[in-house]
């Protein structure tokens, strides 16, 4: 028996975000009856219990504000060296997701090496590059993900660029590095038209069917939200700009507002969260089109589920965004006037047309970031190595 102990996503059953939907996915599809998963999951308590036939176990962790992840890291793997020594478990391996705890790391790492357990390490996306970082908590995150891509086993990487870049620039540590990608649902909304949840979504926003742009991410100026809403505003489409997303009356909120002016163009529509995933996954299908501005990170779970839903993506053109969808979208650069241009041609697009991107989008979805085909990949390295 293999036993493999996840530490990072802050744990199942999971509510949101992509590391915690990953060991959902991990945990829920898992095939071979040879792998046994333990999972941390930060809590109030130490208590466990077991999901998906897997063993979790909550990290009662005190919150210290933007240093919780790294004590919680810390904590977790600590505990999983605890039972690791009590029970004598022979054939294990951690898999530490994201590079919170570099400076700690090896520390660690040597009691995990001494009793043969293997240690991967998921480097996740530019963590060190986001807005929400003052400088040094910047320069603290870029040492962390150094110190752990020299120390760790093996790099899981989700995202071709972001492997790329780990071996450029980290050449001198001459990292072990593999790339399996994040997955996507690529089922259909279990929802009708007619439902009325939807039905009930839609009349409260004022919205209609293949009439809106959609963009769903987390509301950070690194998700370029102020370049699409004040291109969106030069357009002259006429249908609405629907924007589902966490807004906080906070000052990126404020200044994008005093900038832009966005509360008089009547199609610009903030609407909140959506955490019925079949009422989001419905409102993706209905969608005219999706716009997708991420430009830090890997591979991003929010694009893959437009992929697998919209018939119409517009992305922002980076290597990460170009990695995943290939010819299935179409893409806009941040130079002045090109995504107004953009959504002015699309707005004119033949239904043949976006039927066409819309099969290639999710052939590709199909062929490469079905959860299924990354389980597989995951178990296939876990009993392999």
């Amino acid at each position: 028996m293999k036993n493999i102990f996840i530490i990072g996503s802050k744990g199942i059953p999971a509510k949101y975000g992509g590391f915690e939907t990953f060991v959902e996915q991990l945990t829920a599809r898992k095939q071979s009856e040879n792998i046994r998963y333990h999972v941390s999951c930060l809590a109030n308590n130490n208590n466990e219990f077991e999901y998906n036939g897997a063993r979790c176990f909550n990290v009662k962790t005190k919150k210290i504000g933007g240093a919780t992840a790294v004590l919680y890291d810390i904590l977790s793997l600590r505990r999983c060296i605890k039972y690791l020594k009590t029970n004598q478990l022979k054939d294990c391996a951690v898999y530490i997701l994201a590079c919170r705890i570099g400076p700690f790391f090896y520390a660690y790492k040597r009691q995990l090496e001494k009793m043969g357990v293997t240690v991967y390490v998921n480097p996740d996306g530019h963590e060190w590059k986001r807005s929400k970082w003052n400088a040094a908590i910047k320069k603290y995150w870029k040492i962390s993900e150094g110190m752990m891509v020299k120390h760790a086993d093996l790099l899981v990487c989700d995202s071709k660029g972001i492997e790329s870049y780990i071996q450029s620039e980290y050449k001198t540590y001459n990292p072990a590095t593999t790339f399996i990608a994040y997955g996507a649902d690529v089922t259909e909304s279990n929802l009708t038209d007619e439902s009325e949840v939807l039905q009930t979504w839609m009349e409260q926003h004022r919205i209609r069917v293949n009439e809106y742009y959609l963009i769903v991410g987390r509301f950070v100026p690194e998700n370029n939200y102020e370049l699409m809403i004040r291109e969106f505003m030069k357009s002259n489409s006429n249908k609405d700009l629907v924007i589902i997303t966490n807004v906080e009356q906070n000052q990126f909120f404020q200044g994008l507002s005093e900038r832009t002016q966005f509360n008089k163009d009547q199609r610009i529509k903030f609407v909140g969260t959506v955490y019925d995933q079949q009422l989001l996954k419905k409102i993706r299908e209905l969608a005219y089109g999706y716009l997708h501005g991420h430009e830090v990170g890997g591979t991003n779970p929010s694009l893959l589920e437009a992929l697998a839903s919209t018939k119409l993506n517009l992305l922002l053109d980076v290597n990460f965004n170009k990695e995943v969808a290939l010819d299935g979208a179409v893409y806009f650069n941040k130079q002045e006037g090109s995504f107004a241009a953009l959504v002015n041609q699309v707005d004119q697009y033949s239904s043949p047309m976006i039927d066409g991107l819309s099969k290639k989008a999710k052939q590709r979805i199909n062929e490469e970031y079905s959860w299924l085909k990354i389980v597989n990949e995951y178990e296939r390295l876990f009993l392999t190595n």
